[in-house]
């Protein structure tokens, strides 16, 4: 197949910046055949250097700045590039992406298939009638919904009325292989003297914004050090990345005097190397999508702790790979966390099942293969008509 020939998939999203669905994208491009798809990426507002992360010469990513221009000049603008790239499929993610179905059924796009990926820390449950209402008002544009959780899913079926049958569900996948733990655990990226071999260390990476509420684990570490003397003598925190919420985490620890047991790296990216200086992984977050941090932990061999809430309940079997507890929860995350610094063997069987499940179930490869088979559905048809 000649490269003007192949199907051009136009992705609609919010932000191309760091984050859990645009990391999913950029696998997702980098990763399908080339020979067999195009991409373009039209950002609703802007991108960062996030971007940088398409190994695809021939991706372009679009800045639309609706917020600066307003929302119909940001629809005259979607149609005209429907129509000038000719897309055989418009794929919009959230609720940002609504507003390119419109544009591109009336450009003449033969297919639309619409994602959801998450809540917002307004709307944790999705019961806000508002957005309900803007995507029942938008479901006779979409011919395929995929929800990357089966919580989504439900919430398309019960609250929006979506039939079921034109849902389907595509857990992110992961790379096992780039994941994989391939030594005994290393502190050679903790800073020196932070911790050594004896060390529990607990870590996190994410954005830190309140929907993610690293605050939780702050206080439960300070709880699990300040009750316990071999905790204190071990146990240490790692929060990683970055976002609003930093400084107010960091004096939160300076505050409940665990400084000096807590280290706040930033974004970094050396995840892999990063995720194998940890012992336990742990997800205090509001409300999710599919979280591909907990995924990259699971690869790792990692066992999870993480909220009951959207789609953690898809990847954490608790008592198998990992506990489950409710959000805001101090003192059971604190329990949790007990119980795996004190029993090593515990730890080493959830790792172990966490790591079989991502292979299993959740690799990158399976997602590829859902994705391609839901774009090979509707490519033909969705080629414009000249």
């Amino acid at each position: 197949m000649t490269q003007e020939t192949r199907p051009l998939i136009l992705h609609v999203i919010h932000h191309f910046v760091t984050g859990g669905l645009e990391n999913g994208l950029v696998n997702l491009i980098n990763n399908l055949p080339e020979s067999r798809f195009r991409h373009t990426v039209a950002c609703v507002e802007d991108f960062s250097d996030f971007r940088l992360r398409l190994t695809r010469p021939d991706t372009q990513v679009i800045a639309l700045h609706r917020s600066q221009t307003g929302i119909w000049s940001l629809r005259r603008t979607l149609y005209r590039l429907c129509r000038q790239l000719r897309p055989a499929i418009v794929h919009s993610r959230g609720m940002s992406g609504l507003d390119a179905l419109l544009p591109a059924r009336l450009a003449g796009v033969g297919a639309c298939i619409h994602g959801e990926h998450g809540w917002d820390v307004s709307d944790l449950d999705g019961r806000k009638l508002r957005p309900i209402m803007l995507r029942r008002l938008h479901s006779p544009l979409v011919d395929r919904y995929i929800a990357v959780s089966s919580d989504l899913k439900n919430y398309l079926v019960q609250r929006v009325g979506i039939a079921e049958a034109r849902i389907t569900k595509i857990i992110n996948g992961v790379d096992t292989v780039r994941f994989s733990r391939k030594s005994a655990c290393s502190r050679s990226l903790l800073p020196p003297g932070f911790a050594d071999a004896d060390s529990f260390v607990i870590g996190t990476v994410g954005r830190l914004q309140p929907v993610k509420d690293q605050a939780t684990l702050v206080r439960a570490f300070a709880s699990l050090v300040n009750g316990d003397g071999e905790a204190a003598s071990r146990a240490r925190l790692v929060i990683t990345g970055d976002g609003p919420q930093r400084a107010s985490l960091v004096a939160l620890a300076d505050t409940l005097g665990i400084a000096r047991l807590t280290w706040f790296p930033g974004n970094l990216d050396n995840i892999p190397e990063l995720l194998h200086s940890f012992d336990v992984f742990v997800l205090p977050s509001l409300a999710e999508g599919i979280s591909n941090t907990l995924l990259e932990a699971m690869a790792s061999g990692l066992p999870l702790v993480a909220t009951a809430v959207g789609g953690n309940v898809d990847l954490v079997s608790d008592r198998v790979n990992g506990r489950l507890f409710a959000s805001g929860d101090v003192d059971a995350l604190a329990r949790l966390l007990s119980q795996y610094l004190v029993d090593r063997s515990m730890l080493r069987a959830h790792g172990a099942s966490a790591r079989e499940m991502a292979v299993q179930d959740f690799s990158l490869q399976k997602m590829l293969a859902s994705y391609q088979a839901v774009y090979e559905d509707f490519c033909d048809r969705g080629r414009m008509v000249a």
